[in-house]
């Protein structure tokens, strides 16, 4: 609530009041005088408003902090989250679980690795012999020809210059066989001109 201003004759009178009121009955000031002095300066105008612009800023500054936290926690939810939080330390939990388990039978696992396989596999109905006999052979051709698949497989990044060398190789055979066929038909010519030529010397 604002404070009461003294210098208002329209209030109550006080001591400033009736010291106002007798300097303008004396004439030593005047109404328009006291009117002027209750204006607001200029400065403290400028003052308010540049007290308002700096509150502004200041809450716009805040909120753009507000913001960015919120961002933060938008693109990190999948790690801080509560909820992701408790599904990765279940996850954590289960793996733990099943290594100690895994820990525990590790000598009766180490001595099934060890044991032989040799009659423990599966029965196979006859019927179904031929198909494992060609199944077989398909896996040997597969073995036999796995070197030159991986070496194809680790052409294919380099397929497209050698796509090129390829075609620049054929470009150079046709240059050769043009050039072939051309001195083939120079020889070809040659030997008619030499034919010619014998015919016209006379024989001895």
């Amino acid at each position: 609530m604002a404070a009461a201003n003294p210098w208002d004759p329209a209030l109550e009178p006080n001591a400033a009041g009736l010291l106002l009121g007798h300097l303008v009955a004396s004439g030593m000031v005047t109404q328009e005088m006291l009117n002027i002095s209750k204006k607001t300066a200029p400065c403290f105008v400028n003052f308010s408003r540049l007290q308002q612009t700096t509150n502004i800023q200041a809450e716009l500054y805040q909120k753009s902090l507000e913001i960015e936290l919120l961002e933060l926690e938008k693109e990190t939810a999948d790690v801080v989250h509560p909820f992701y939080l408790a599904q990765k330390c279940h996850t954590l939990q289960s793996t733990n679980t099943h290594l100690e388990a895994v820990l525990k039978k590790k000598r009766s696992l180490r001595q099934r690795l060890l044991k032989p396989m040799c009659q423990e596999n599966l029965p196979m109905e006859a019927v179904y012999h031929r198909y494992m006999v060609h199944l077989l052979q398909l896996a040997v051709t597969f073995i036999e020809k796995l070197e030159t698949h991986l070496e194809t497989v680790r052409n294919i990044p380099h397929l497209d210059e050698n796509l090129k060398k390829m075609s620049k190789a054929l470009a150079k055979m046709d240059i050769l066989v043009h050039e072939t066929e051309e001195l083939a038909e120079n020889i070809l010519k040659w030997r008619e001109q030499q034919k010619e030529v014998s015919s016209w010397i006379p024989k001895s």
